[in-house]
């Protein structure tokens, strides 16, 4: 049975925890980015673009499991809040099954299509292109272990368990950031030594989350309602995470046909800013178990006291990272590339970056409270609103008129304000703390 959360400051410790604890597993992938990223940006622009294009095209790929991740969170925390941790298990073990079997799938089909998606994201069959289908190739491999550790991460959450997914997460993506320079360079790989050195994080992260698993003692045939159930819960999630990765297929593909330098810049200003937004999901993903679990111990009041205590917490996080970020309008692009008309292009969209963090911070909060409580129909119908009528729209706007970077940057500004007063209206009028577990089953 889940521990007793009834008091305020238990509850508000465990939060501490399981925020601490996604803070280390979100930060660890993307830092590898940052890192590859680096590596690579010193190769030259076409590499740099090529890399934002062909890993922008697997996050496409792995957005089928998307739902393996929060939509387990959720599940699994009901269970363990209403004394039942075998069945939160079983959650694990039906995402896990999930997670294999799209995974095989999503190989196929972005081996099949990597040199028309590729080209159509590049504006052509240039040498860019021509290194993102190479790139891609390799780290597509490796979607099924990146599957299987959205899973892992989301079961494991449910349950609250928070030591075993940092140790698992830091330790393969350590692996890679240190294998990544020596792949590109001693050895002379290249830019495929970067997508080896993705391929082997996935690979590792997966097999040990299967470890774990196999450690709970529970039949390893999933339960066919329970994969059936994560399936409904999915379709949102899926849908909502298509509009997600439409904008940004569009946003690279204008970035693409804005020059090279522009392409190379905005694939740094993107690895940040997906940096900074998993670094602010950490208190999501504590508010999506406790919420979960509150409500499956039907306790709708604390889970609406949760809401808005992580709504705070998110809003202090985003103020902070802005304060951080504010330096990096000189530093970062020294970092990343050797190229000057690169790094002119991201000292304009620092600005963009730096502005948005706060209001980000309670958009990723709130969004992990309507995660956590099964809302997913209302998050899908405002991620639509938000991306595909407001970001794609201005993005393409920007083109036209040739705003540049800014452009790209100012239709995201708009599409987090959107979401942003949308999840606050949502949440205040409080209809999604359905309590019990009949959602779960």
């Amino acid at each position: 049975m889940g521990p007793d959360k009834n008091q305020p400051e238990a509850i508000s410790g465990s939060m501490w925890r399981l925020a601490a604890s996604a803070f280390v597993v979100l930060a660890a992938e993307p830092c590898f980015v940052l890192v590859d990223t680096a590596v690579v940006g010193h190769l030259g622009a076409v590499p740099l673009g090529a890399l934002g294009i062909g890993g922008t095209l697997v996050s496409l790929v792995a957005m089928l499991g998307v739902f393996l991740d929060y939509g387990t969170t959720g599940r699994a925390a009901r269970w363990f809040g209403a004394g039942r941790r075998g069945d939160a298990i079983d959650e694990g073990i039906a995402a896990t099954f999930l997670a294999l079997v799209l995974g095989i799938v999503a190989v196929g089909i972005g081996e099949l299509f990597a040199g028309p998606l590729i080209r159509l994201l590049a504006g052509g069959a240039g040498p860019t292109a021509r290194a993102a289908v190479t790139w891609f190739r390799v780290a597509a491999v490796g979607v099924p272990g990146m599957l299987v550790v959205l899973a892992g991460n989301g079961w494991m959450r449910g349950v609250q368990e928070t030591r075993r997914p940092v140790q698992i997460v830091v330790l393969a993506n350590v692996i890679s950031a240190v294998a990544s320079p020596v792949l590109v360079y001693p050895l002379r790989f290249g830019l495929v030594g970067s997508a080896i050195a993705n391929l082997g994080a996935q690979v590792i992260g997966g097999v040990l989350f299967l470890l774990v698993l196999r450690t709970e003692r529970r039949p390893w045939s999933p339960r066919m309602n329970v994969v059936k159930a994560q399936l409904r819960t999915g379709g949102d999630l899926f849908i909502r995470a298509v509009g997600f990765q439409v904008a940004a297929l569009v946003a690279v593909s204008v970035a693409a046909r804005m020059g090279t330098a522009r392409l190379g810049a905005f694939q740094v200003g993107l690895e940040c800013w997906v940096l900074t937004t998993l670094l602010l999901d950490s208190f999501a993903i504590a508010a999506q178990s406790l919420v979960g679990a509150a409500l499956g111990r039907d306790d709708t009041r604390e889970a609406r006291r949760l809401a808005w205590q992580v709504a705070r917490y998110g809003a202090y996080a985003g103020i902070a990272l802005a304060i951080v970020l504010i330096p990096g309008w000189w530093l970062v692009p020294l970092a990343f590339t050797s190229s000057s008309p690169v790094r002119q292009q991201i000292q304009v969209l620092w600005p963009w970056l730096v502005a948005l963090q706060p209001v980000a911070g309670v958009v990723f909060a709130l969004d992990g409270v309507l995660v956590g409580a099964g809302d997913v129909g209302f998050l899908r119908t405002i991620t639509l609103i938000a991306t595909i009528g407001v970001y794609v729209p201005l993005t393409l706007i920007a083109l036209g008129y040739g705003w540049g970077l800014g452009g790209i940057w100012a239709g995201l500004a708009a599409s987090i304000v959107i979401r942003f007063l949308g999840m606050m209206l949502r949440t205040a009028r409080g209809t999604w703390a359905v309590p019990g577990t009949r959602d779960s089953v």
